[in-house]
């Protein structure tokens, strides 16, 4: 099926993200105030740290401090298994939510619950597009996509890696990619 340049955008406008960074640490509380943010819903695995890394580092630690002190709530939204998001979660006292089945969106509305904030003040981060973006753009929220903090995936990333990489290629032909690799 040929897609003229209208429905192209169409397809494709829920995977670009609304800003991108390379690491989390990139974003500030001062930027997110900036914009009149008061809530982040944040993926954990290779986003927050690698995906085999159980326990949070100290720059983490420090990173999500930083946002607490400037009033900004964080809820881990995660596809991964009670266990390995519970197990992180804990010990730093943040909300998550486990099994997020992302893109879906009841994870995304559950999460805006939990901080009783309204979409508009709220960002999501991730590091895929075919979850973590698609399900923030589709929920209408500010989506935040970084580098994978690990270079090595699950099997189902790897795979959704591999369809990023070919809505990237089409994205970068369009014009449509407005960041660096």
């Amino acid at each position: 099926m040929k897609y003229g340049k209208q429905e192209w955008i169409a397809v494709y406008q829920k995977f670009i993200p609304s800003q991108y960074v390379k690491k989390v640490y990139d974003i500030t509380p001062e930027s997110l105030k900036q914009k009149n943010i008061h809530g982040i819903i944040t993926d954990l695995d290779n986003t927050l740290v690698e995906w085999d890394r159980p326990n949070a580092t100290p720059m983490l630690v420090a990173w999500l401090k930083s946002m607490k002190d400037a009033g900004i709530q964080v809820v881990i939204v995660s596809n991964n298994n009670e266990m390995r998001v519970k197990s992180f979660a804990d010990p730093l006292g943040i909300p998550f939510i486990h099994q997020a089945r992302k893109p879906m969106g009841r994870a995304f509305r559950k999460a805006l619950a939990i901080m009783e904030c309204k979409r508009e003040n709220v960002v999501v981060i991730g590091d895929q597009m075919l979850t973590d973006i698609f399900g923030g753009n589709r929920n209408k929220l500010h989506t935040i996509l970084v580098l994978p903090v690990a270079q090595s995936d699950g099997f189902i990333t790897r795979f959704n890696r591999l369809v990023e990489r070919r809505i990237m290629k089409k994205l970068k032909e369009k014009g449509q990619l407005t960041w660096e690799d």
